[in-house]
């Protein structure tokens, strides 16, 4: 049987390169040296005998050759680095380390309630938490590189997960904000004369964000940066309601009475491997965690 000739380490190196679009950025997340990533970057160039990346200024981009082999072994990545993760959880019972990736709608109180709980039981374990958009639910699903989920599913793919609750969203704008001295209750007509302002994934189509009436929309990538831009007066939008809770007490912001529907909802679920969940004690301990903040467990 014939050994592989290119190493899981070398398409790791490839992978970050395309990531961070660099060499050097590339080094600096993974803790190495730029000749070290080049060098890994050469062999396995070489020992596929392809050309993998182009080097357009200081930007690393993939040919199209690359962008095929990368796309082949990018689960392979993922799927190597959950076989550890599982051989950690098996050695005793205890991780040292969680990968933990959260809507950014979800309720940050609820979540940090339950980090703290599981830290107590856990205070030598490191959560790593990254927080996603909705429309970056998919790709972060389909790579499988975290232990734990809290996001948004599909409706054909919902029993894929356990709910965990609704988030209600509101309409809000600046106490002040002319949409306020409008005849209530607000139609679809007085809202196009302002801008939406709302949130996107940074990766998201360009296109898919254009206004379709004659003021142009506004979006961030984060819910702290709309409801900031909404609180100068930018123009108005749909946030969370436990995010704007704070504001509208205070004033600064108010609840539009629209003519149509007032409440928008948006379901969360939590998505866990099975394997995990029966035999890992630390991420079924997480998990318990965040079910009990969400008033699932007792």
């Amino acid at each position: 049987m014939a050994l592989p000739r290119t190493t899981l380490e070398q398409w790791v190196v490839l992978q970050t390169v395309i990531e961070q679009g660099s060499y050097a950025q590339a080094a600096e997340v993974l803790n190495r040296s730029q000749s070290s990533v080049s060098y890994a970057l050469s062999g396995l160039q070489q020992r596929l005998g392809l050309p993998l990346l182009e080097i357009h200024g200081r930007k690393a981009t993939l040919t199209e050759q690359g962008r095929a082999l990368l796309m082949q072994a990018t689960p392979l990545i993922s799927a190597f680095l959950q076989l550890e993760h599982r051989a950690a959880g098996l050695k005793d019972g205890t991780r040292t380390e969680l990968s933990l990736v959260v809507d950014s709608v979800f309720p940050k109180y609820r979540l940090f309630r339950a980090l703290k709980n599981f830290q107590q039981q856990f205070p030598d374990t490191r959560v790593h938490l990254t927080e996603i958009l909705r429309g970056e639910s998919l790709k972060q699903l389909n790579e499988r590189s975290a232990d734990l989920y809290i996001t948004t599913l599909a409706p054909e793919n919902a029993i894929q997960g356990r709910f965990l609750l609704d988030v209600d969203f509101v309409p809000v704008a600046k106490s002040d904000h002319p949409l306020m001295s409008l005849t209530v209750p607000l139609t679809a007509q007085d809202l196009a004369r302002f801008p939406l302002i709302s949130v996107a994934d940074r990766h998201a189509p360009r296109a898919e964000n254009v206004s379709s009436g004659p003021v142009a929309s506004w979006t961030f990538t984060t819910v702290g940066a709309a409801m900031e831009a909404i609180a100068v007066g930018v123009g108005y939008g749909w946030l969370p309601l436990e995010s704007v809770e704070k504001a509208l007490e205070s004033g600064l912001l108010r609840r539009l009475e629209l003519s149509a529907r007032t409440v928008r909802q948006t379901a969360l679920y939590m998505v866990m491997d099975n394997e995990s969940e029966r035999f890992d004690k630390t991420v079924s301990t997480l998990a318990k965690s965040i079910l009990t903040e969400c008033g699932l467990l007792p």
